[in-house]
């Protein structure tokens, strides 16, 4: 640690960057950064009995198209990120692709999200996965009301400063 004395608004000197130098919190000065091309991709699965599963595969679902309300749901998840997360900033969205993929036992989710913008949208990857989860069990909760949204993750995300990342590597 220097004893130079920081500007108003610096970091803490923990380095956790979204704490001010009191130690209040506050969202990170991006207005610096410069715009890139960046995606992130998310996914999570709700495990889900084998009644549930059998309806879903049989487009059985007693609300409606459930994979469809899913789909739409993280859409606007990813979306409406800043609108939940307190600290995240509102960027720019410019593509959502969301998958849902059912599976014995439940649905697999994976959500990739894009932007060109100043900081990345791992967030808005997470989000659409939860909200497509959440999405997805209010469809199916009369069916099964032990459902459970499980292993929520990113898995990958390419562009900005740090570059390419992917889980594993």
């Amino acid at each position: 640690m220097t004893d130079t004395p920081r500007p108003e608004g610096a970091d803490h000197p923990s380095g956790f960057t979204h704490l001010d130098r009191s130690g209040a919190a506050r969202m990170v000065d991006v207005s610096e950064k410069r715009v890139s091309a960046r995606t992130a991709t998310a996914t999570g699965r709700v495990l889900l009995s084998p009644e549930a599963v059998t309806a879903l595969r049989g487009g059985e679902v007693p609300k409606g198209d459930a994979l469809a309300v899913a789909r739409i749901a993280g859409i606007q998840g990813a979306k409406r990120t800043p609108d939940l997360v307190p600290l995240c900033h509102p960027i720019a969205v410019h593509g959502v692709d969301v998958d849902l993929a059912v599976v014995d036992e439940g649905v697999r989710i994976s959500a990739t999200v894009r932007t060109a913008d100043r900081t990345g949208v791992e967030m808005e990857a997470l989000t659409c996965v939860m909200t497509a989860a959440l999405g997805l069990v209010d469809m199916v909760k009369a069916i099964d009301p032990e459902a459970e949204v499980t292993r929520v993750r990113v898995e990958e995300k390419t562009g900005g400063k740090k570059g390419d990342w992917r889980r594993g590597e």
